[in-house]
């Protein structure tokens, strides 16, 4: 296995844990989910609808980043879904261990996640206004940004298509 970390990514409601739970799977390896690092702050925060801030990301994101890195150290592939927003969050997550981690970005429309999101029971990640704001954040990833990723579009796929179409993109760049 070429790469050992795997950030599944995309705003909230588009799949994450799903297809992470599916890729951690096929691969056999751990899967967690990044929300599970959040500081208490940042829960409470999200529960009353309130956006986060970039200053309010870095200790979740270092904390992440300690992870992956011990992963790596051990030698313990891990699939980790998160939504890895913007350049300078994937530039943070992966630092120090650059050659080990890919990006899989599940690009959808609003329209799309906001209705799966409708349909999820007793998430704190809730309302149009929340999944706006991710979607303002969003920064897709670029050939030119200096990381390992892959896109796959989910509005014309069920979840086992999302996860095949994730693992052959992966195969074909030699990820895997």
């Amino acid at each position: 296995m070429n790469k050992t970390i795997f950030f599944v990514m995309g705003v909230s409601g588009c799949g994450k844990s799903s297809i992470g739970e599916g890729i951690s799977s096929y691969l056999s390896i751990d899967y967690v989910d990044s929300d599970d690092f959040h500081p208490a702050t940042n829960v409470e925060k999200m529960k009353n609808s309130i956006p986060l801030t970039d200053e309010d990301r870095k200790p979740w994101l270092d904390a992440l980043n300690k992870m992956a890195t011990e992963c790596v150290e051990k030698k313990q592939p891990i699939v980790i879904a998160s939504s890895c927003l913007k350049p300078s969050y994937r530039k943070r997550l992966q630092q120090s261990i650059e050659e080990k981690v890919v990006f899989i970005y599940l690009k959808g429309s609003f329209e799309k996640i906001n209705a799966r999101m409708k349909q999820r029971e007793d998430h704190y990640f809730s309302g149009e206004d929340m999944l706006k704001s991710q979607f303002a954040s969003l920064i897709e990833p670029e050939d030119n940004e200096s990381i390992d990723f892959i896109q796959v579009d989910i509005d014309q796929l069920n979840i086992q298509e999302t996860i095949s179409n994730a693992l052959s993109l992966l195969k074909a760049k030699a990820y895997i």
